[in-house]
């Protein structure tokens, strides 16, 4: 899957189903139901699903509880927009959960 096929599926009615968690929880966000994209990152226990737990609490208008998150997540308060911040975090989990090709080892 690509960022662009990610983005394309919000005209759908559902996710798709090859969706990682953390994927299903942006999905949701950008569909407008921030509700139940907290949902389901607060029940993701990785750093992956801290740093979308955190973007959802900074989007929210929560800074001390996103802060509390991107430190979980191993990460610095972000500064993007909210959209600027929901692309870079599609893009990364994107990239690890359907890579395009496998990484050469040297």
């Amino acid at each position: 899957m690509t960022l662009q096929e990610f983005k394309s599926s919000l005209s759908q009615d559902k996710p798709p189903d090859n969706l990682s968690e953390t994927l299903y929880a942006l999905w949701y966000d950008a569909k407008g139901n921030w509700n139940k994209a907290h949902q389901v990152a607060q029940d993701i226990n990785d750093a992956d699903g801290a740093w979308v737990h955190a973007y959802l609490h900074r989007k929210e208008g929560d800074k001390s509880n996103a802060q509390y998150w991107y430190s979980r997540a191993g990460r610095k308060f972000s500064n993007l927009t909210f959209e600027e911040e929901w692309q870079e975090i599609s893009e990364a989990l994107i990239e690890k959960h359907f890579p395009a090709f496998p990484k050469k080892r040297n």
